[in-house]
Parts: C-alpha cells; structure tokens; sequence
C-alpha cells in the first residue's frame, strides 16, 4: 500500500475532524523544511491571512523572522519564565531567518506571550494582529494566541444601538483610615434616577482602573450588554482606584489588599457610608458585593468573610490566596452568617490549586457558591471572558427584589 492511499485512508477513517486536522498541521509545518523557497512561501501566506501562530485543533506552531542567535516564546503556558519544563526555545529552519516552535494546548484556550530574542529582548509578534493589555496601573499589551475553538464573546463587545450607563470618573476623597487619598468611579446603570423608588444592588470592584479599561476589564461594555438582554437586574457599580492620585505610577494595592485592616476600615466605614448617602443602593448585604482579582480576589474573600453583615456576596476572580494562607482559616468557619461566593480561575499556571482548596472549605460550612475556569492563564482576558457570570449569578434579573 503507497504512502497516499494510507493517508488517504486516515482522513475517510478519523472518527473526528481532529485526525484530519492533525494531518493538515503535520503538512503544513513540514513544508517550512522542504526548501528555503517553500518555507518563504508558506510564510507569505501565513502572514496575509493572519495565521500565525499557525493553530489547528490543539495544535500550534509559532514563528518568527529575524536574525538572532536564538529565539524563544515566554507567556501565560510557561508561567512567563517560571516554569522551565515548558520548552520553549524555537528552532531556525536551515537556510532561512525563520525560527519555529511546535507546541499543543487545549482547542479552546487562549494565552497571553511575547517572543524572546537572543535571551534578553522581549518583543510582541511583529504578524499577530490580536493583543491582551495586562498589567498593574495601566497595562501594557501582549500578543494574544487564540486558538481554534476560542472565540470572542459577544458580551464583551461595544453596542452603539444598546442604551449605555454613566460614569462618573476619578471621584476624590480622603481616607482617615489610611491617611491619604483615594479616588474611585462610579457607573449608574441607563435609566437611573436617584428620585425613583429603586433600590439598586450594589458592586465594589477593587483594581477598579483595570476593571474599567477598555483593553483590559472592559467591564461597563459587559454591564450595558447585560442589562439591555435582561440578564442581570440593573445595578451600581464602584471601581475603586489604587492609584496614588498625585502619582499614577505609584500603585498601592499590593499593601491594599493584603488583607489589611486599614484598607477595610476605608471601605467600610468610609467609602460605603459615601456612596449610600449619594445613590439610590440597597443597604443589604445580600445585594453588596465585593469582586476583585488576584489580589483583589485575595480581599474579595477577607472582607466577605470578615464582614459578613456587610457584603453577602463576594466576586473572587484568580485568587491570590498563596500571598496570605491564613484566609483559609478565616474562611473555614461554619457559624459565619451565609455569604455567596462565585470563584473563577484558568487552568494554566493561574490559581487552580488555591481555588480548589477553597472550595473544599465552602462545601464545609455555610456558604451558596458557583464556580468556573478556563482554558486561560492569569490574565484579562480570562478575566474579563468571566465577569459576566459573576454578575449573573449575583444580580439574575428574575429573583427577588431588593429593599
């Protein structure tokens, strides 16, 4: 039997779409080693179709041209350097300037990288026109890997045709529990109207700047996409702002939210009494909740489990629960009062193993809690793809009402 009729016979057999799949792959990245001249060609077309990384089923190849003495890709699958088990290093197809790395992930993931040059130089990839901003303070961008079976969600997408919320941006104010200022923002949901007889539910979402960002959190796109196809009950919103006000490159969160007093105090007894003397917002702690990420996922649960009468519902998004184990024992207590918890995490090299553990406590003791993760790493876009279950499962548009 001739080596076509075999494969021929692969591609009728294959129970899935993936064998073929698999085999286009194999075709396709062998014929960068037929000759320089093929490997050029089948670079021009990769490029003008915007198909590298080349990605197929749950395989993908990266690739880079450039003189260098060596050429490498670091990003969310390697930990960004940390784990050295992930090789990484490409290899130069003989005759070319053209390097390669042959990899797999799971179909529908999508992951934040950049290309490593001569071991020192990190630069975005030159032909992918797809980037995740990530970052503290403002964010910087990424090239993006999407692979086949990720998609863009809708809700995350800008509607010109849909009615929008208001923002009303960089409110200052001073804090005497921490002694210095602070700003926050503030977004009103379309059709509030403080002398309505409305109650709204209410949000407080720490790293609020990164929340708010259009290239990271883009989180007022997915509150008016919610609201508009009644997904959610329309709700108030605060995006508190880490930022020194004077000094935006100084970012405190990293003291903020680790688990500290003060911080709590300033939220509690400070920034809640402001905000419910200003809007129209429920002052139940069932319709109060408290989200944030990494860190902030970190202070999500503190306050939650700390302040219980306060905020019933807790956002917890890629926890940084290794930063302070002892919130495992904060949380593992059965007598607190019922709190709602929705955990999120990715599956590659995020905060899988944290979540897990903590979810072992909430199925111990009082608590309601959903839970859901991705094929993603630690970044906004993992993040952003999940805001909207939270919030559904916090503010559903059908349940009871609020006082």
């Amino acid at each position: 039997m001739t080596k076509n009729i075999l494969l021929s016979i692969l591609f009728v057999a294959g129970s899935t779409c993936y064998a073929q799949d698999y085999t286009l792959f194999t075709k396709t990245v062998r014929s960068f080693y037929a000759s320089p001249a093929e490997a050029e060609k089948q670079w021009n077309t990769l490029v003008d179709t915007e198909r590298i990384p080349f990605a197929i089923g749950d395989s993908v190849a990266f690739l880079y041209r450039g003189e260098a003495k060596s050429v490498a890709w670091t990003g969310d699958f390697n930990g960004w350097g940390y784990d050295s088990k992930f090789s990484n290093q490409g290899k130069r197809i003989p005759g070319t300037t053209l390097w390669l790395l042959k990899t797999s992930f799971p179909s529908d993931a999508r992951l934040d990288y950049k290309i490593v040059v001569d071991g020192t130089t990190l630069l975005l990839d030159p032909v992918n026109p797809y980037q995740q901003w990530s970052g503290v303070g403002g964010g910087s961008p990424n090239s993006e890997l999407r692979m086949p079976a990720w998609k863009p969600e809708a809700i995350t997408q800008f509607n010109e045709n849909i009615p929008h919320g208001k923002i009303a941006k960089d409110v200052l104010m001073h804090s005497a529990a921490l002694g210095y200022q602070v700003t926050y923002s503030v977004y009103t949901p379309p059709g509030y109207s403080s002398a309505a007889n409305i109650h709204y539910p209410v949000l407080y979402v720490t790293d609020g700047y990164e929340y708010l960002h259009e290239q990271m959190g883009n989180m007022p796109v997915v509150l008016d996409n919610l609201i508009e196809a009644k997904k959610i009950k329309p709700i108030v919103v605060v995006f508190i702002d880490h930022r020194e006000p004077v000094n935006r490159s100084n970012n405190r969160r990293m003291q903020e939210l680790a688990m500290n007093e003060q911080y709590r105090a300033f939220v509690t007894t400070e920034l809640i009494p402001k905000v419910e003397k200003q809007y129209t917002v429920s002052h139940d702690p069932k319709h109060r909740g408290i989200l944030g990420t990494s860190m902030g996922g970190l202070t999500a649960a503190y306050f939650a489990f700390s302040k219980p009468d306060l905020f019933g519902l807790a956002g917890i998004q890629s926890p940084a629960f290794w930063f302070k184990p002892e919130i495992y024992t904060l949380c593992n207590n059965a007598t607190n009062p019922a709190v709602r918890i929705f955990l999120t995490t990715g599956t590659i090299h995020d905060t899988r193993e944290g979540v897990e553990k903590m979810t072992a406590i909430l199925n111990r003791n009082t608590c309601q809690y959903g839970f859901k993760e991705v094929n993603q790493g630690h970044s906004w876009g993992n993040w952003r793809d999940l805001t909207d279950d939270i919030l559904i499962y916090f503010f559903p548009a059908f349940s009871e009402s609020t006082d």
